[in-house]
């Protein structure tokens, strides 16, 4: 109260703190070395303190009457009270951001019949995790990049159960897995209609605020038989035409390893009569391989936790060899008793191991993950004792993959770094261009264009060439968190998320179009 007996608030507390917030939020931006995860959270904690101490200004400080203060008080009590209330959280973002959406709003996803395809058939398949080979390519689909002529054509549109897996598709029979309450199971859908053909359920639910609910990996099909890993360990084998099992364990029971903090997400993997994984377990079981037959156990090798990558097989210095991305870093195994090759250390600070290492020419393998690691450009060598030895060739803070996979193409590297598409030079580590934000979704590599499912569903075709990025077409196939990557068998492309599935006919050029058999549908 000033000496005319009147209230006068005292405003420069409350500025001073907004301010101190304003510099806070300027100093995360500006960061360098910051990332985006970073500067998402940064910002939710700068808004909350400054939140918290404008109230305390409006108690202690204020100056005005305490009628009003009681009343503002009471106001901005009732608007949180409605606003928890009327409003639901649903997880994160790939940023980290919260997704909220009011109580009363569904998104219920009908069976929805498009394209006719009664007169169709498929040729070709896509039978594991990232494509026919696991390397995020696609191999004989020449696509029609004029979308604006030949929109791509819906065929089918589905809800699903929770999950991030993604769908391994042979000849008309679409397998992935989904969270039914406390169950998982294991669908397998017809590829063309999308109906449901059969279905394996048993007891398991992994369900984590962050990081969803549900089964993390792609099923795997192998001629007549379905290997699918769940969330908590459960794997199991499975025949293709029926779902019936017939065998199966759970893999961190059988050899004591933890289960990770976002749960089991590595893709078993097929080397001739084996079937291989990434467990985490200690004593020379961080990565095991059973006969893929019966079951019995094969060999094992490593000790290191498993994170979230998948086991790929590639060669290597005259040695083939299986790579798995771990909590300590990247290890090759050979593939014939499980032993260490070589091992090459990444950051251990708890930030997640998600992307495929990749293969370049020369025996070189790049690495990458996200929260402002980077990638790396690893020599792998051969030594005189017969092991193998990796050293660096550069590091480059212009591809932070989080959990999606990269490609390299005519000696760029192209994929999302921290959510912005972007090309880098395979021998420099430089980066060309970066462009256009799309969160962390996925991408396949098409003959000699890119197709990229972004976050929230949106599907672009983009020509990629280390001059400048050239986006030819765009739709939206599906709505909602869209984390898990698609596949595409000829013109079909199939999408998921966490909540719906699509299945759109992409169009192909001319001669494709006439019926050229590896190519897709006839």
């Amino acid at each position: 109260m000033n000496r005319s007996g009147r209230y006068s608030p005292r405003w420069w507390p409350l500025v001073i703190f907004w301010m101190i917030g304003l510099v806070g939020f300027l100093i995360l931006l500006f960061n360098g070395d910051s990332n985006r995860q970073d500067l998402v959270m940064g910002s939710i904690a700068i808004l909350i303190v400054c939140g918290v101490l404008s109230v305390f200004w409006l108690i202690a400080l204020s100056g005005l009457p305490w009628r009003v203060r009681l009343s503002a008080f009471g106001g901005l009590a009732l608007v949180a009270v409605l606003v928890v209330s009327q409003v639901r959280f649903e997880g994160v973002s790939g940023d980290l951001g919260p997704i909220l959406k009011w109580r009363w709003s569904k998104q219920d996803v009908a069976v929805k019949a498009g394209a006719d395809i009664a007169h169709k058939t498929v040729a070709g398949s896509f039978p594991q995790f990232l494509g026919p080979n696991r390397n995020t390519t696609v191999p004989g689909v020449r696509l029609d990049p004029d979308w604006e002529t030949h929109p791509p054509e819906l065929v089918w549109r589905r809800p699903m159960g929770e999950a991030w897996s993604g769908f391994a598709v042979s000849g008309n029979r679409a397998i992935t897995q989904e969270q039914d309450g406390a169950d998982e199971w294991v669908v397998c859908y017809e590829f063309l209609t999308g109906e449901r053909i059969w279905e394996y359920r048993y007891p398991a639910r992994y369900d984590n605020a962050l990081g969803g609910i549900g089964p993390r990996a792609t099923p795997t099909i192998e001629e007549d038989r379905v290997y699918a890993l769940g969330a908590m360990g459960d794997f199991f084998c499975l025949r293709l035409e029926t779902g019936e099992k017939l065998w199966g364990l759970n893999v961190l029971d059988k050899h004591g390893a933890p289960l990770p903090d976002w749960g089991m997400a590595g893709s078993p993997l097929i080397y001739q009569n084996l079937v291989i994984l990434s467990v985490g377990g200690s004593g020379g079981r961080s990565l095991v391989a059973y006969h893929k037959l019966n079951g019995e156990f094969a060999w094992g090798g490593g000790s290191d936790a498993a994170q979230w990558s998948s086991p790929v097989l590639y060669e290597i210095a005259g040695k083939k060899q299986v790579l798995i991305f771990n909590y300590s870093g990247m290890a090759a195994h050979d593939v014939t008793d499980g032993s260490i090759l070589w091992e090459y250390p990444w950051d251990t600070d708890g930030t997640p191991h998600v992307a495929i290492p990749v293969p370049a020419p020369g025996d070189r393998i790049v690495i990458s993950s996200g929260y402002g690691k980077g990638a790396e450009l690893v020599q792998i060598s051969n030594r005189p004792d017969g092991r193998q030895q990796a050293d660096r060739i550069w590091r480059s803070l212009h591809l932070k993959a989080k959990f999606n996979n990269y490609v390299l193409k005519d000696g760029y590297l192209y994929g999302l770094d921290d959510g912005r598409l972007t090309c880098i030079d395979v021998e420099t580590g430089r980066r060309t261009w970066k462009n256009g934000r799309y969160g962390h979704g996925q991408n396949l590599l098409v003959e000699d264009l890119l197709l990229l499912t972004a976050e929230y569903g949106e599907v672009l075709l983009i020509k990629p060439v280390p001059e400048k990025p050239m986006v030819l077409g765009r739709f939206q196939a599906i709505e909602g968190k869209s984390w898990n990557p698609p596949a595409l068998i000829g013109p079909y492309l199939l999408v998921r998320n966490h909540l719906e599935a699509a299945l759109y006919r992409l169009p192909l050029k001319e001669k494709a179009q006439r019926g050229d058999a590896p190519e897709g549908a006839n």
